[in-house]
């Protein structure tokens, strides 16, 4: 690797195809022998750092329509931390469906999982087929991998039966010196950000921009009234930015003081700090509280002036579902993903039905919602929300850290990039929005 990362310092990124790609490579893996470690352990006493491992894992053959990456930089997801702590299973099986697909998809199914669904970096070498994209180009990737064999996939490829995330569904993910991706994962990496920034948007921003703005999703639209649950985490952060840049009103929900000057930082004016105000949903592990949904919803009616939410921005599920589904207005929408706090969502149905309200399913993004997510960081728009960078060899304290909500916006981490800071290639444009770039490390 030592080679092709040498080109890259010295920006002779024309130079990279023709270098040799080693046999082996280090990457972030979770070991299929393993799967049961944490039996019988509750989730929170589950430690990412004793699961993720750096090994050196064999280099995977390069198939038709992929490309494969030098990583620069990769970041930390919760699809990360559910892969690490082997729930709600092991990832295995994922890779062993996806293995009987065909004799190329067979090459994921090994008894180990290279993890990882975030990337920024260079392509290396592309596989027949490939025209887009070629070796030296500076990417990002987003993680829908699909198949588009399907009839179904062709109006909006998150329908494809054969739909799965990079890195969480299939092998050889970001967190690695080398990743294989299908090259309609690529995108350009935004010129005025390092490749830490660069990283850390690809899920998130993706998924947020699909839930909140686009028409699979909530279909924002200015003065909507905007609840949005960890509103300066990895997945909230982005979805209270693209609330304020499509002139909506966020109410931004979080859990300390210092996550709440987030969230001012980035503009947002409402605020409920819901452990200052101590809200406690459930009276115990089998009943809710209405009085609280009550509670909470007068708080929220006090900040904005006597209106309920147009949308709610769920995906703490189980312990928040409940409240959320009772104070969307008449007519509005939950909009909802990941479910990191449960899966198994318990409310009162009469103010679903009753109130005529809509419950929107939302998973990742297509190609077209992520690239238009993309378009918008490259154009400084919305802003990376890197808050913590971590080395590869770290990777296990980096989720540790998202695992407990020890973090705020991104944890990224560095794979191939010996610094952080490397990678900027427009820093006029840079300059014109350093104080956003930095808001979330506290600059």
């Amino acid at each position: 690797m030592q080679e092709i990362l040498d080109a890259i310092l010295a920006d002779e990124l024309d130079a990279v195809g023709g270098l040799a790609i080693p046999d082996h490579y280090r990457g972030v893996t979770v070991r299929e022998e393993e799967s049961e470690m944490f039996a019988g352990l509750p989730t929170h006493e589950k430690d990412t750092r004793k699961s993720l491992h750096l090994d050196d894992v064999a280099t995977p053959e390069l198939g038709p329509g992929e490309a494969m990456v030098a990583v620069m930089a990769s970041a930390i997801n919760y699809n990360t931390v559910w892969t690490a702590i082997f729930e709600p299973l092991p990832t295995f099986g994922f890779l062993k469906r996806y293995g009987r697909l065909s004799p190329l998809a067979k090459r994921h199914d090994l008894p180990y999982h290279v993890v990882g669904s975030d990337l920024a970096g260079v392509v290396v070498r592309t596989g027949p087929g490939v025209h887009a994209w070629k070796p030296g180009d500076e990417v990002v990737a987003h993680c829908l991998s699909v198949e588009l064999e399907s009839p179904d996939g062709h109006n909006d490829t998150m329908m494809d039966p054969e739909q799965r995330i990079w890195g969480f569904e299939t092998n050889f993910g970001g967190l690695a010196e080398l990743a294989l991706v299908k090259s309609n994962q690529l995108m350009p990496k935004p010129a005025h950000l390092a490749w830490e920034e660069a990283a850390s948007p690809g899920l998130v921003n993706s998924t947020a921009y699909r839930q909140l703005v686009s028409r699979n999703g909530a279909g924002m639209k200015q003065g909507d009234t905007v609840l949005i649950w960890g509103a300066s985490g990895g997945l909230g952060s982005y979805a209270t930015q693209f609330a304020l840049n499509g002139g909506a009103i966020p109410v931004c929900v979080v859990s300390s003081p210092e996550k709440a000057e987030i969230c001012r930082r980035m503009g947002a004016e409402l605020i409920i700090d819901r452990a200052a105000e101590g809200y406690r949903f459930w009276r115990d592990d089998y009943q809710q509280n209405p009085k609280e949904w009550k509670r909470f919803g007068a708080r929220i009616r006090e900040l904005t002036g006597g209106d309920d939410p147009d949308i709610v921005f769920e995906h703490p599920g189980r312990e928040t579902f409940g409240a959320s589904v009772y104070v969307t207005r008449k007519g509005g929408t939950i909009v909802t993903c990941a479910s990191t706090s449960g899966y198994e969502h318990t409310f009162d149905n009469r103010y679903l039905w009753m109130s005529l309200k809509r419950i929107i399913g939302s998973h990742f993004a297509n190609y077209r919602e992520a690239w238009e997510a993309n378009r918008l960081v490259a154009k400084g728009k919305i802003h990376p929300t890197v808050s913590r960078v971590y080395s590869l060899a770290e990777t296990g304290q980096a989720a540790y850290d998202v695992h407990s909500n020890a973090h705020q916006g991104k944890i990224g981490v560095l794979c191939l990039a010996p610094k952080e800071g490397m990678g900027v290639r427009d820093p006029q444009m840079r300059e014109l929005h350093f104080s956003a770039i930095n808001r979330f490390r506290g600059v």
